[in-house]
């Protein structure tokens, strides 16, 4: 049986930018993210993306912008071993009203059908607020890391008892050491 985890996108495995990751070239990885993505593929998790990309929705990228920027990450990826099996995404303004934008945990839910998985007890590693609440609104594990928006959302995380690490890695090392 597969084992399971579910990262945010920008601020966790990649640099984030107020100003959004708009092309293949302003994507950059965090230092250690690859390799921990790698170590959780080689101990048998299967790793799944689920981001919120509004950029798209507000014209400042396309979806073909957005499928290469994800090829980059898959190839930076393979470099080191490591795979992503699938990528979830919401193109959404915040205003939209959908249910996929997180904090609502419909990317989740959606995770959950597409792939015929359980999110109980599956970790969701997050770097905001609303990664957490739609990781446990749809009853995965919520994680926060602090790189990204993470310094902004650890008095919240720490008031929910949410589990909190440095980086990806750290994050990983400690995923791996209690599996």
């Amino acid at each position: 049986m597969a084992q399971w985890i579910i990262l945010d996108r920008d601020g966790v495995i990649n640099e984030d930018s107020n100003a959004f990751i708009k092309s293949p070239a302003e994507w950059r990885p965090i230092p250690g993210s690859l390799e921990a993505i790698a170590r959780l593929n080689r101990a048998g998790f299967q790793v799944v993306v689920a981001t919120n990309q509004s950029g798209v929705g507000r014209g400042l990228f396309d979806i073909r912008t957005l499928t290469a920027i994800h090829q980059r990450m898959r190839q930076e990826l393979a470099v080191f071993g490591g795979r992503i099996e699938a990528i979830f995404f919401c193109p959404h303004l915040p205003d939209a009203g959908c249910q996929c934008r997180k904090p609502l945990p419909g990317m989740f839910h959606e995770i959950a059908e597409r792939l015929q998985i359980s999110l109980e007890n599956v970790p969701a590693i997050g770097d905001s607020l609303r990664d957490l609440q739609a990781a446990q609104e749809a009853g995965a594990k919520p994680i926060l890391v602090l790189t990204g928006k993470g310094q902004n959302t650890r008095r919240d995380a720490e008031a929910a008892g949410f589990p909190i690490f440095l980086d990806l890695a750290a994050a990983v090392q400690a995923i791996l050491g209690a599996s």
